[in-house]
């Protein structure tokens, strides 16, 4: 099982329930394949660097999990099937990149408090 972290884009003109389905389709895919998910993030609204499809604002989302290497390209493929995700970047996290990880998680959690 290898550490992967996914962030990916949503169409800003989809509905806060879209959203939230659309997000919840491709976690139930991951975990059917076996993936352990070990966060997740709604980064929210936010503006983009240049324009995508016309738009100028996304809705932003980060998965993180562990899974086998052979789910992750039909997990992309589901992704650029779907209409409403605009872009979206998975990465193999090294040991480094994962302890950064966790201090990033304890990091959001200090700012909420």
């Amino acid at each position: 099982m290898n550490h992967y972290e996914t962030v990916f884009i949503l169409n800003p003109v989809l509905s806060e329930d879209q959203v939230k389905e659309t997000v919840k389709k491709f976690e139930d895919y991951l975990v059917s394949k076996g993936a352990e998910m070990i966060h997740k993030e709604d980064w929210g609204l936010k503006k983009l660097a240049y324009p995508i499809q016309k738009k100028k604002t996304g809705f932003y989302h980060l998965f993180e999990y562990k899974v086998s290497g052979e789910v992750i390209a039909p997990f992309e493929l589901e992704f650029r099937r779907d209409d409403s995700i605009m872009r979206y970047l998975t990465v193999k996290l090294d040991k480094h990149a994962a302890a950064w990880a966790v201090t990033r998680k304890e990091r959001v959690k200090q700012s909420k408090n």
